[in-house]
């Protein structure tokens, strides 16, 4: 899918530029493939939001750009990862380990997976110093202390002396926040963050991001299934579906006027206030496809109410409008049909001829 842009110049360049990255694994199955074809940009002091289903490839996406795909099965197959300009697939393993902690950091879902249970909190936040910043342990250790105290965790001087199963999971998830933004990153990538964690330690989270990310000017790569975390979150968003970008540009535009039919039927699945009095909440119907057994053509057709014949071809990418982009044969036709998901039928347009027999 082509990359949404409409400033090419230097003053407002990329920091990260995904082309066309192809993500495979190999199985029993037969090689599979989990991400295909995606491109999207990332601006310095903004924030992107991947979002879709599970199983869509938002973190395979992620691990792809960190070089951390399981082995030996995973592979890039194809595409480029653009760090200033600098191919990230092509380099040598000791040259990423490099990037990563240090030019790009990660927050991972599940802090107690990425935490290791035998290490204290100061050995392994002193680790990413000690290999990015300073040869002296104490000096390290002295590090370690400053960031948990920037992320929030109260008596820090005794906290890098504890274990992580005893820290809180609001705790050791600021841990983990700590050890990515630990040599000031360029990049962050976040993957779905505050899964784990109840709503009010959510809110904490979100605010600890979006108060550092002013502080240090970082690019964010938001992973979430959460639309109302992309609302309050970020400035720009992908959509993917099954291992393509379905719609992508900035936030207030999709949030306005989806185009894509996975958008709009994700949008419409919010539950809001005015709907209480809705029995059932919106849905779409069907799964994501498995990677063994994907469609021809647009990978969404299965479960849109807007089909043709046309939909088993590939899906073409249009330009919406200034940065939106749309993987869609119909998405200029939509608009003029009721939506199935918007709730908004009227006895007059309930009339009109089915979109999806058409």
């Amino acid at each position: 899918m082509a990359i949404p842009s409409s400033d090419s110049s230097p003053a407002n360049a990329p920091i990260l530029e995904v082309r066309d990255l192809v993500t495979t694994f190999d199985t029993d199955n037969g090689t599979l493939t989990a991400v295909d074809g995606v491109s999207f940009l990332l601006h310095k002091g903004r924030t992107l939001g991947i979002v879709g289903e599970s199983g869509c490839g938002k973190s395979v996406t992620a691990f792809s750009i960190m070089r951390l795909l399981p082995q030996p099965m995973g592979h890039i197959a194809g595409g480029e990862v653009l760090l200033d300009g600098v191919d990230l697939t092509k380099l040598p393993p000791e040259e990423m380990m490099k990037v990563r902690g240090d030019r790009i950091g990660m927050i991972f879902q599940e802090p107690m997976t990425a935490l290791n249970p035998v290490h204290t909190i100061g050995r392994q936040l002193s680790e990413v110093y000690l290999l990015h910043r300073t040869k002296d342990k104490r000096e390290a250790l002295r590090m370690s202390v400053d960031i948990l105290d920037k992320v929030g965790i109260p008596s820090p001087e005794v906290r890098v002396g504890e274990y992580p199963h005893q820290l809180s999971g609001g705790m050791r998830q600021r841990v983990v926040i700590a050890m990515a933004l630990a040599c000031k990153p360029s990049v962050v990538i976040a993957d779905e963050p505050t899964t784990a964690l109840d709503v009010t330690i959510q809110a904490q989270i979100l605010e600890l991001m979006q108060s550092l990310q002013k502080e240090m000017g970082m690019a964010i790569m938001l992973i979430t299934h959460d639309l109302g975390v992309i609302a309050e979150m970020c400035d720009d968003v992908v959509v993917m579906y099954a291992g393509r970008v379905a719609e992508a540009g900035p936030v207030e535009k999709i949030f306005a006027s989806p185009s894509h039919p996975y958008t709009r039927g994700l949008l419409a699945s919010i539950p809001r206030l005015e709907d209480e009095r809705k029995a059932q909440l919106e849905t779409i119907e069907g799964m994501v496809p498995s990677l063994a057994d994907m469609p021809v053509g647009c990978r969404f057709q299965n479960r849109c109410p807007f089909r043709t014949e046309v939909c088993a071809k590939h899906p073409p990418v249009d330009q919406v409008g200034p940065g939106h982009t749309v993987a869609c044969h119909r998405w200029r036709e939509i608009p003029s049909y009721v939506n199935k998901y918007s709730g908004n039928s009227s006895p007059e347009s309930s009339t009109k001829e089915d979109p999806a027999q058409s």
